[in-house]
C-alpha cells in the first residue's frame, strides 16, 4: 500500500487550490443568481463574498496562498465577463485587503499577545489598505479607461471609500468567522492567528 505524502506544502497547494475553485464558484453563482447587493449610492458597484475564501486562505495558509486566490478570481471575473479592468480592479481590492491584514497581524503580535487585538489590528489595517489602495487605482483607472473626469472621480472617493470600507470589514468578518469555525472542527491545522 502506497503512502501519501502529507507534508505542509502538499496541504497548503490542496487548500489553495480548493479556496481558488472556491472564489470561482462564488463569482459564477453570485453573478448568475442575481444576489449581488448593489451599493445604494453607487448601484454599479456591488456587495459579494468572493473576498472571502481568500481571507479564509490568507488565515489558514498565509499571504502567498491569498495572493494566488486574489490573482484566481481575478482571472475568473476577465474570463466570466471579459472585463479586463474590473476583473484587476477586483483582484487588486482583495489583494489590498489580505496585504493589509497579514501587516496588521504582524505588528499587532509584536504589540500584545491578545487575540482580539490582533483581530482588530487585521481588520483595521486591512481596511484602511484596501481603502488607500482602491482610492489610488480609482483615480488612475476611471479618468484614464472609463472617460470619468479627473475631477468627478475626486467627488466619488468617499463613497468608493465607504463602499470599500464596508466590502473589506464585511469580507474580513466572514472569513475570520469561517477560519475559526474550521480549526475549531480540526485543531491539528497550523493557525496564522494562534489563539
Amino acid at each position: 500500500m502506497t503512502k501519501i505524502n502529507r507534508t505542509p506544502e502538499t496541504v497548503r497547494l490542496t487548500g489553495t487550490a480548493i479556496l481558488a475553485a472556491l472564489v470561482i464558484v462564488f463569482d459564477y453563482t453570485l453573478k448568475f443568481s442575481g444576489l449581488k447587493i448593489p451599493f445604494p449610492w453607487m448601484p454599479f458597484l456591488k456587495f459579494d463574498f468572493t473576498g472571502v475564501p481568500i481571507i479564509v486562505a490568507l488565515l489558514l495558509f498565509g499571504l502567498a496562498s491569498a495572493g494566488t486566490t486574489s490573482f484566481v478570481a481575478s482571472l475568473g471575473i476577465i474570463a466570466r465577463s471579459g472585463d479586463l479592468i474590473g476583473g484587476a480592479m477586483k483582484g487588486m481590492a482583495e489583494l489590498s485587503t489580505v496585504v493589509g491584514m497579514a501587516a496588521g497581524l504582524y505588528i499587532t503580535e509584536r504589540i500584545s499577545s491578545s487575540r482580539v487585538i490582533r483581530m482588530a489590528g487585521m481588520l483595521v489595517v486591512g481596511v484602511v489598505t484596501r481603502i488607500l489602495v482602491m482610492s489610488v487605482w480609482n483615480l488612475l483607472v476611471l479618468p484614464n479607461f472609463y472617460g470619468i473626469p479627473f475631477n468627478a472621480t475626486i467627488g466619488m472617493l468617499p463613497l468608493l471609500a465607504l463602499f470599500n470600507a464596508m466590502q473589506g470589514a464585511m469580507t474580513v468578518a466572514l472569513g475570520y468567522t469561517l477560519h475559526e469555525a474550521y480549526v475549531r472542527r480540526v485543531p491539528t491545522l497550523n493557525r496564522t492567528v494562534p489563539p
